[in-house]
C-alpha cells in the first residue's frame, strides 16, 4: 500500500545568501586576500593581479571545498542530537586544522618563496589565522543554534501530529463501538444470553464496561499526560484486546477465533493505544465470518521482539450485504502514521510491517522498550 509522506522538509538551519549576495562576498574577500599575500602593488599591475587572484582563488576554493566536506562528513556520522558536543568539537578541531593546512601552504607560496613579490609576514599570518579560527567557533556556534532551533519546531510539530493521530485513532474505535449497528448487535446478544444464561450475561456486561472503561482512560491519559500519554503497556493492551474479543465471540460463537500468545517478557513493553482493537476490527469488517468459516485472529510475540497480528483472509464479497464497506484503509494509515511520528523520539524505530497473500493478511508491529 501506499504510505503517505509525514515529515515536512526541515527549513534551512541557516537561511542561504542568493547568489548575486555571495558572489560579490566572494569577489571582495578575495580582493582583501589578495592586499594581505602580495600587497597593495598587486593591484598596480594587471599581469600580477591578474596571476595573484587566480592562484588565491584556486587557494580560497581549495579550503572551502575541503572545510564543507569536513563538515558534511561529522554532520553525517554525528547528527543525533545527543551527540552535539561530540559534534561541535570534533567540527571546530577539524576546521581549524584544515584551515592550520591552507595557512601553511599560503606560507610557503608567499613567505618562503615570496611568490608576486609577496611582503606577507609571519605576524601578519598568524593574525589572520586566529581571526579565521575565531570565525569557525562563531559559525559554529550560529550553525548549532539554527539546528536546534529547527529540531524544537519540528518537534513541537511531530508532538502535535502524533496527539492528533491519537485522537484520530481514538475518534475511529469509538464511532466504531457506538455506531447503532455495533450496539444493535451487542445489546442483541447480550439480550439472548440474559434468557439463556444470565451468569455469561452478567460476564458479558463486565467485559463491554472494560471495553468503554479502557476507551475513555486512553482518550484521557492522551490529553493529560503529554508524550507519556501517546503509548500503552502491551500488558493494557492486550486486557483490553481479550474483552474487546470477548464481545466479538459472544457475538459471532464459533465463526470467531482469537488467538493470544505473548511471551511474558515482552509484557512491558510499548505500544501506540488501540493499535490491536484497530487491527482486530478490520479483520472483522472486511472478512467473511460464518461457523463453517471461522475468522482466526493470531495475536504473537516474535524472537526478535515484536507483534506479529495475523488473521486468515476470506474476504466479503462487495454484493453480499450492507455490512460491508469497501477499505479505505483508515486504521491502517493511522498505525502506520503513529509509528512514523514516534520514530522522531526512538531513532532507527521501524514501521509496521504490512503483509499480504492469498491466505493471510499480517501486521507486524514494533515493540518499544
Amino acid at each position: 500500500m501506499k504510505k503517505r509522506a509525514l515529515f515536512e522538509k526541515l527549513p534551512d538551519k541557516i537561511p542561504s545568501a542568493s547568489t548575486p549576495a555571495y558572489a560579490v562576498a566572494a569577489l571582495v574577500f578575495l580582493l582583501f586576500f589578495n592586499y594581505i599575500t602580495v600587497g597593495v602593488h598587486a593591484f598596480g599591475d594587471l599581469i600580477l593581479f591578474l596571476g595573484a587572484t587566480l592562484l588565491n582563488a584556486v587557494i580560497l576554493a581549495s579550503a572551502c571545498y575541503a572545510q564543507s566536506r569536513v563538515t558534511r562528513y561529522i554532520t553525517t556520522h554525528y547528527g543525533e542530537l545527543q551527540k552535539t558536543l561530540i559534534r561541535v568539537a570534533l567540527t571546530i578541531s577539524a576546521l581549524a586544522l584544515v584551515s592550520g593546512c591552507f595557512v601553511l601552504l599560503t606560507a610557503w607560496v608567499y613567505i618562503d618563496q615570496r611568490l608576486f613579490g609577496s611582503t606577507l609576514t609571519v605576524h601578519t599570518l598568524v593574525i589572520v589565522y586566529v581571526v579565521n579560527l575565531s570565525a569557525i567557533v562563531l559559525f559554529t556556534g550560529l550553525w548549532e543554534t539554527f539546528d536546534a532551533l529547527a529540531r524544537w519546531r519540528q518537534h513541537e510539530i511531530n508532538t502535535e501530529r502524533l496527539m492528533k493521530e491519537n485522537v484520530n485513532g481514538q475518534l475511529e474505535s469509538l464511532k466504531a463501538q457506538v455506531s447503532p449497528h455495533f450496539l444493535f448487535n451487542t445489546l442483541n446478544s447480550l439480550s439472548a444470553l440474559i434468557g439463556e444464561d444470565p451468569e455469561k450475561a452478567e460476564q458479558f456486561v463486565d467485559e463491554m464496561a472494560r471495553v468503554y472503561r479502557y476507551l475513555l482512560q486512553t482518550n484521557h491519559s492522551s490529553v493529560d499526560q503529554g508524550d507519556f500519554g501517546q503509548l500503552t503497556t502491551l500488558k493494557k493492551e492486550l486486557s483490553f484486546i481479550e474483552s474487546y474479543g470477548h464481545l466479538l465471540k459472544t457475538r459471532y460463537g464459533d465463526g470467531m477465533k482469537l488467538y493470544i500468545h505473548v511471551e511474558e517478557s515482552f509484557l512491558d513493553s510499548r505500544i501506540p493505544p488501540l493499535t490491536l482493537q484497530l487491527l482486530v476490527e478490520n479483520a472483522v469488517k472486511h472478512n467473511v465470518i460464518r461457523a463453517s468459516r471461522p475468522l482466526t485472529i493470531f495475536i504473537l510475540s516474535t524472537v526478535d521482539g515484536q507483534l506479529m497480528v495475523r488473521n486468515n483472509l476470506q474476504k466479503k464479497n462487495l454484493t453480499a450485504g450492507a455490512e460491508n464497506i469497501e477499505s479505505t484503509h483508515v486504521g491502517l494509515i493511522n498505525i502506520i502514521t503513529k509509528y512514523q511520528l514516534l520514530s522522531e523520539y526512538r531513532p532507527g524505530l521501524p514501521e509496521p510491517l504490512i503483509e499480504s497473500n492469498h491466505e493471510f493478511f499480517t501486521v507486524t508491529l514494533p515493540l518499544i522498550s
